[in-house]
């Protein structure tokens, strides 16, 4: 599963020269979860992440590669939950280790999917998620009452990894967490279009795409993201036109 590797190197650039808090956590580290999503009203929360006139971004990307994501860890750029005093821009990205996908494409997109639905089913006490998949944004809002009890990224981030490696495919998890203001919220949410351009094609192609890279509805992916062409072309007739 090397087709988002490109996407995971441009994000790492996006913080290059940048210090992260980093941790390792694990399973006592995460944080409560109610099993069901809360209401935090707005008269509850402390301040809400990614609110609109923010800056925004939510996404995952898959690897196979050990040296691209190689341990469970949880990376913030910016100031943790405790540090926050008002709205301020956020996001969220997933870079997953996947085993070997060998299956079929549609077997592939059927799998990221159920992979990627995991953050869906992450209900931490006092920490209310509202996602956008239209426009690949997540806004979160944080109560009072969660901020006394000493809520963190660092133990939200294991519940996210936590919810993940319930699936056997991944090995591991890292999750990123940007509340810095200032950095490229806009090139993040490109990203994330790119990334789910790259899962849709997973069951375009076996549907018979065109040959003719001129005519394809999707030459602007497969010229953008390494791996894409020779998957298309692999799986398509011999004698195409490049």
């Amino acid at each position: 599963m090397e087709l988002y590797n490109s996407l995971i190197k441009e994000t790492r650039a996006l913080f290059e020269g940048a210090a992260p808090k980093t941790w390792e956590p694990g399973s006592r580290d995460a944080w409560k979860d109610l099993g069901a999503s809360e209401l935090v009203l707005q008269k509850d929360a402390a301040f809400e992440l990614g609110a609109q006139g923010k800056g925004s971004a939510n996404y995952v990307l898959f690897t196979s590669n050990p040296e691209l994501v190689g341990k469970d860890q949880v990376l913030l750029y910016g100031p943790d939950l405790g540090q926050i005093r008002g709205e301020t821009d956020f996001a969220r990205i997933v870079l997953l280790r996947v085993g070997v996908l060998d299956e079929d494409d549609e077997v592939v997109y059927r799998t990221l999917k159920d992979i990627e639905f995991a953050k869906y089913h992450v209900y931490p006490e006092g920490y209310m998620v509202r996602m956008s998949p239209e426009s690949y944004r997540e806004q979160v809002r944080v109560s009072k009452a969660a901020l006394k009890k000493g809520i963190s990224f660092k133990a939200i981030g294991a519940n996210y990894i936590e919810a993940y490696k319930k699936n056997p495919n991944v090995l591991n998890a890292v999750v990123i967490f940007v509340t810095q203001p200032g950095l490229d919220y806009k090139k993040m949410q490109d990203l994330a279009k790119m990334a789910n351009k790259v899962t849709g094609t997973l069951t375009h192609i076996l549907e018979g795409l065109p040959t003719d890279c001129s005519v394809c509805a999707l030459k602007d992916v497969c010229d953008e993201v390494e791996g894409m062409k020779e998957l298309h072309f692999g799986v398509g007739d011999k004698g195409a036109k490049h």
